[in-house]
């Protein structure tokens, strides 16, 4: 096309994939985050009912992340084969039926055996996803891109919250608990999405009917010279997972995620206590806050660091910021209890989509597709670690206070992770990158 140079061609075909792309995986990632997480809403009457322990209940919260830390890579490797579409679908299908099967659970032998099937069905979704967009945006646009992907999360809450507490208060109707409806009507709603999904997604760039052969001419010349340019790791899926720099990404993972759902799975239940209330539809209200100040931080944070190129420092002042929030939501205060939780959930958000940037700085091809599933999966082991740790600190020390303390650790940790990972080489600021490509 004549007088439109390479870069704008890139840039209109970044625009549109993002614009076609990006608002269905969203969504999509908002049924996986309410699918895993919506426990946490159900926990007071679903151990009423089903007479599953606190040790039980916080066990199975978190063994959902061994099955899918074990099929993490496997399923990532497949995705590579057998492209996103199909398997995306596959995913989603399988989650929500086996998430609707919460609701017969009866004994926690069934809770657990859920669990970690509900893991072995979602391995590989997110770090799919991450791989999926290195196949469509270039580093520059990544992490904003990203940014949008993470709105999942606390759009899970901020809708997923009230439609949970509706659920739950349909205690009676039809014969079934209010907690059965909530696990059957989002499990469901998951696997109708997966259906879709199939028919939706494009592969590649060069699959995209909506894109012009220019643009797709464009946009994979630059990614083919984003890679060139850039040291790779060339080995094969399985050796990469030796490779230092994603050990040290993956440790930074796990402490993240630690972090993360040490809020996730007690958010509920927490500011329950702060109101004095049991969870049902105005705690469901109350706890959508945190998630929509969440909304706002993670739009701007990573489109801060597009725009800045600041990446392992940004992130580390992010998470350090949540560290900080678990310490004051051990408080009285119902205003400063819900003000501290927006500062994590803000924290905990914002600062993966940053994150997430920095495995594709290295990695490309099925190294990237098990290399990002390995950090993911070895980070989604601080899913199982969080919960048990925060019930083993409150009894070890006999302060209700002691679980979010020892919560709040692992937003530090990680945030020296991040600062360390600066002179490393992996976390420096894309501007740093490019001179040290040129030089």
């Amino acid at each position: 096309m004549a007088g439109i140079t390479r870069t704008e061609l890139t840039n209109q075909a970044m625009d549109k994939a993002k614009n076609k792309l990006v608002p269905f995986i969203l969504v999509m990632y908002i049924f996986a985050f309410l699918d895993r997480a919506n426990i946490g809403f159900a926990k007071q009457a679903f151990q009423l009912d089903t007479g599953v322990s606190d040790a039980a209940f916080a066990l199975g919260a978190g063994i959902f992340f061994i099955g899918y830390a074990v099929f993490e890579v496997p399923s990532n490797i497949i995705m590579h084969h057998v492209g996103a579409r199909a398997w995306l679908a596959r995913i989603m299908v399988t989650w929500g039926l086996v998430s609707a099967g919460f609701a017969w659970v009866s004994t926690e032998n069934q809770f657990l055996g859920l669990r970690v099937l509900l893991g072995i069905a979602e391995a590989g979704f997110m770090p799919a996803i991450v791989y999926y967009f290195t196949t469509w945006f270039t580093e520059r646009r990544r992490s904003s891109v990203m940014g949008l992907f993470w709105l999942g999360p606390p759009l899970a809450f901020i809708f997923g919250s009230p439609l949970s507490g509706i659920l739950l208060d349909m205690n009676g109707v039809l014969g079934f608990k209010g907690w059965q409806w909530m696990f059957l009507v989002e499990g469901v709603l998951a696997a109708a999405m997966g259906v879709w999904a199939y028919w939706y997604l494009v592969d590649k760039p060069q699959d995209a009917k909506w894109l012009s052969d220019d643009e797709k001419k464009a946009l994979l010349t630059e990614l083919e010279e984003e890679n060139a340019a850039k040291p790779q790791v060339k080995v094969g899926p399985l050796k990469v997972l030796g490779n230092p720099k994603v050990l040290f990404l993956a440790a930074i993972c796990f402490m993240i995620q630690v972090s993360n759902y040490g809020l996730n799975f007690y958010l509920p239940t927490h500011v329950a206590g702060l109101l004095g209330k049991k969870v049902g539809l105005e705690v469901g209200l109350i706890s959508a806050i945190p998630w929509i100040c969440a909304l706002a931080a993670t739009v701007l944070l990573p489109r801060y660091s597009d725009k800045t190129g600041s990446r392992g420092v940004l992130a580390a002042i992010i998470i350090g910021a949540a560290g900080a929030g678990f310490i004051v939501s051990a408080t009285g205060s119902p205003l400063l209890g819900i003000l501290s939780l927006c500062v994590v959930a803000c924290g905990n958000l914002a600062c993966q989509p940053i994150f997430w940037t920095l495995p594709s700085r290295f990695l490309s091809g099925v190294a990237a597709a098990s290399g990002i599933a390995f950090i993911n999966s070895v980070g989604n082991l601080g899913g199982f670690l969080a919960p048990n740790l925060r019930v083993w600190a409150e009894q070890a020390f006999h302060n209700p206070y002691a679980g979010l303390y020892a919560i709040a650790v692992s937003g530090f940790i990680g945030a020296i992770l991040l600062l360390i990972s600066v002179p490393l080489g992996i976390g420096q600021n894309i501007k740093e990158i490019s001179k040290s490509a040129n030089s």
